[in-house]
């Protein structure tokens, strides 16, 4: 098991994700828990792969990326998303609970993606049914960022190829379109192989941790009748302290190629650093990282989660929760998996307009 020196204080979560050069990417992707011959050998065969290309990259791969894929989640292209993001929330919530009653999970885990895909350029109608997309996306994160034994990493394995496979196939056929992230990193000199590899965090990232993040924010609004009723008003606040104090990505990791020194102290070359990004008081902006590579989809996330908090909580503003359920609790990734609620009888629900 590796043996990570830990960083809590902000200020120095700031300064090692500021030195880039000192402390870099490289294990940010890499298997928490190194990966069996058999895991391996099922993804050899896919011909998955995920050579370095943004959160892993560096130098002048990273900058070119980094532009690309920026131009994907400008200020203006989020915002002009608002509306179809509500009205997704309030027609998903209206088909899956329409009593009020069941888990909102199931709108988390189907709005994210939908949003996201228009913005990559995506046709959403291209996008496998929700509960796969959700599965594959969860059996991404514990096979990474796990520590998964030997048997069950082969099968995480072969979720991880079939979904890298459909991804190929949605790679292939958009590399093409400048209008697509894809297309346009290819036009920049990208080759398919990373292509391939943004795409499978992308697309993880791009949804799954937003709506982790949602189901922590609507937990923690839900334990307070006071805090439900505001989220109807406006959730930014809300997510901003879910942000802070709970994140649904709540460390990450950097190594040191070099002896070097941080807090006037050295840190040995080969050290893996454990980044935590929440829970310490050193406000939201933490959550997304800093510096270089900082999350791309910062504002996403967050406009995002609140306009969904918003429309739920107006959608049943009756609702109490059902209590607490299953948690993903990996290195870098902790949130509730489900959310149910109850109505209490004779409760008004407000319909989708």
């Amino acid at each position: 098991m590796t043996a990570y020196h830990h960083v809590s204080d902000p200020a120095l979560v700031r300064e090692v994700l500021r030195r880039a050069e000192d402390f870099g990417p490289g294990n940010a992707l890499t298997a928490v828990e190194p990966l069996a011959p058999a895991a391996r050998r099922v993804l050899a065969r896919s011909g998955f792969a995920l050579p370095p290309v943004l959160a892993s990259a560096t130098g002048q791969l990273h900058r070119t990326v980094r532009g690309v894929v920026a131009r994907f989640f400008s200020p203006a292209r989020v915002a002009a998303r608002e509306e179809s993001v509500r009205s997704l929330t309030r027609q998903v919530l209206d088909r899956e609970l329409p009593a009020g009653t069941g888990d909102l999970a199931l709108v988390t885990r189907t709005v994210p993606a939908a949003a996201l895909a228009p913005l990559i350029g995506v046709d959403p109608a291209r996008l496998p049914p929700g509960e796969q997309l959700h599965r594959w996306s969860l059996d991404g994160l514990v096979l990474f960022w796990g520590r998964p034994g030997p048997e069950h990493q082969v099968e995480l394995a072969h979720s991880a190829a079939a979904f890298s496979s459909w991804l190929a196939g949605l790679v292939e056929d958009t590399r093409r379109d400048p209008a697509t992230v894809f297309g346009a990193l290819g036009a920049a000199g990208i080759d398919v192989v990373r292509l391939r590899s943004l795409a499978f965090f992308l697309l993880i990232a791009g949804q799954t941790t937003t709506g982790l993040l949602v189901n922590t924010v609507l937990h923690r609004a839900l334990a307070e009748p006071a805090a439900w009723r505001a989220a109807a008003a406006g959730a930014d606040a809300l997510v901003a302290e879910a942000l802070a104090e709970d994140s649904s990505v709540p460390t990450w990791r950097r190594s040191c190629p070099a002896d070097t020194e941080l807090d006037g102290r050295t840190v040995p070359a080969g050290t893996e650093l454990l980044l935590h990004l929440s829970g310490h008081g050193g406000g939201a902006g933490l959550a997304f990282g800093h510096g270089l590579h900082r999350c791309l989809g910062a504002q996403l996330a967050r406009s995002e989660s609140a306009w969904m908090v918003e429309e739920i909580a107006r959608a049943v503003p009756h609702a109490r929760s059902g209590g607490a359920g299953p948690r993903l609790e990996l290195l870098s990734f902790s949130a509730p998996l489900t959310v149910p609620i109850e109505t209490p009888a004779g409760s008004a629900r407000r319909p989708a307009p």
